[in-house]
């Protein structure tokens, strides 16, 4: 008996601190656990970074990416499958959808029920049939899918220009128009080289003829819009700027650069020639510049205006493209991206697919030579700055002939006017301290 208690205590402690051992590597793996269950979840979760500033906006905040190491073999296999060579592949959730879905359902993948969330980017896709339209035979995209309301097919016939504009606008913004055909769309600026103004314009509602009669009116006076049968709205801006690409192809193929921007912004022409186009040299081929995006994320938030679905493009981020805003290239890239947008699904933001169609062309957008000259965003007005940039965004009509009229009057000393004003601001402090001492 004495052996056996004498031995006793030993084992016991040995069989606490192995099953103690135990409890410890349980909890440790469960932890573990938790903690890889934790980090997947909040890894699928969408991811918005953007940055605060002068120079955010809501749509660099809200595409604005991540970079991701599997980037580039998800965006590779992203983009095979919009411009697989055996056609166009309408995905079934946005273009499979009845009138009733439309208003505000889009349908789940496999056409099983419907599902509120697509807002906006569902109802405009389906019910105006913008894609199904330009399906032709054997599910391939049409070459003109529509018919031109109002067209320009004249502008080149007696002389090549040097600059093409294709300025998007809405079928109302009447007083957008007048404003730029009076500043930086009037045919003045191009100090004698040949010179396109075009405005690039959808179908309004139906219902209002008498805005139809007075765009038509407008075209008869101007000669600078070209109208299409397709739903004027945000979501079908591809297909407006493909319109204007497939005119300068068709009618114009011979002009030296274009220019593609909106109706609300402010862009210094005689600017944009002298100095980044530069006439006295021979014409550039190949060529696509503006703001350059690099490195953004498509926006899986289906509340956003600017929300991109996974059937629609499924990698983690976009290939260089320029901001909408504005951009430059040279006259024979419209008809080079108008042939590849044949082979690529449509997607409805325009900026993010004229990218697409560049990185299927394998041409890379190329910096400005200054990365302020290209803005899609609000610059503060002075004359100095505004003497040498090419884009601001985000302006009324009326600022827009305010600030152009200054410009003009300014534009030769701008900044010299600017260095006295602040010498002057200068002395005038330092005459008020020396007084108060």
């Amino acid at each position: 008996m004495q052996w056996r208690r004498r031995h006793c205590c030993p084992i016991k402690v040995t069989c606490t601190v192995k099953r103690s051992a135990f409890r410890t590597h349980v909890v440790a793996l469960l932890f573990l656990a938790l903690l890889f269950t934790f980090l997947l979840f909040f890894s699928h979760q969408d991811r918005l970074p953007g940055r605060s500033g002068a120079r955010e906006n809501p749509l660099a905040y809200t595409i604005r990416g991540f970079r991701s190491p599997k980037g580039e073999v998800n965006q590779s296999s992203s983009l095979r499958g919009l411009w697989k060579d055996s056609g166009y592949v309408p995905p079934k959730p946005l273009l499979n959808l009845s009138s009733q879905q439309a208003e505000g359902a889009a349908v789940e993948p496999g056409g099983g029920g419907a599902r509120m969330g697509v807002m906006g980017l569902g109802d405009s896709m389906s019910s105006n049939n913008s894609l199904q339209k330009e399906m032709g035979v054997g599910g391939t995209l049409s070459a003109e899918p529509y018919p031109y309301i109002l067209n320009e097919p004249f502008k080149c016939r007696d002389s090549t220009p040097f600059l093409i504009l294709l300025i998007a606008a809405e079928p109302r913004q009447t007083d957008a128009r007048n404003a730029i055909r009076q500043t930086w769309g009037n045919e003045s600026v191009a100090m004698g080289l040949g010179f396109v103004r075009l405005f690039m314009l959808g179908k309004g509602k139906s219902s209002d003829t008498f805005l139809q009669s007075s765009i038509e009116e407008e075209s008869r006076l101007y000669h600078d819009i070209i109208q299409q049968d397709y739903k004027d709205t945000y979501y079908n801006l591809t297909i407006k700027t493909l319109m204007g690409m497939n005119w300068v192809a068709t009618y114009c193929p011979h002009v030296s650069y274009v220019m593609k921007t909106d109706s609300d912004m402010f862009v210094n022409t005689e600017y944009l020639i002298q100095k980044l186009l530069k006439p006295e040299m021979p014409p550039k081929q190949r060529y696509f510049t503006g703001y350059l995006m690099r490195g953004y994320a498509p926006n899986r938030n289906k509340d956003s205006k600017w929300y991109m679905p996974p059937e629609l493009y499924a990698s983690e981020r976009y290939p260089i493209f320029c901001s909408g805003t504005g951009y430059v290239f040279s006259g024979d890239m419209a008809q080079l991206i108008y042939q590849a947008s044949l082979s690529i699904r449509r997607l409805h933001l325009e900026d993010v697919y004229v990218g697409i169609c560049l990185a299927k062309l394998r041409i890379d957008p190329a910096p400005p030579p200054n990365e302020f000259l290209f803005n899609h965003w609000r610059v503060s007005y002075s004359s100095c700055k505004y003497s040498h940039l090419i884009t601001s965004h985000q302006f009324h009509p009326n600022e827009l002939i305010k600030y152009w009229n200054h410009l003009q009057s300014n534009k030769h000393n701008a900044c010299i006017n600017m260095a006295k004003e602040k010498n002057s601001r200068y002395r005038h402090r330092k005459f008020h301290a020396e007084r108060s001492q």
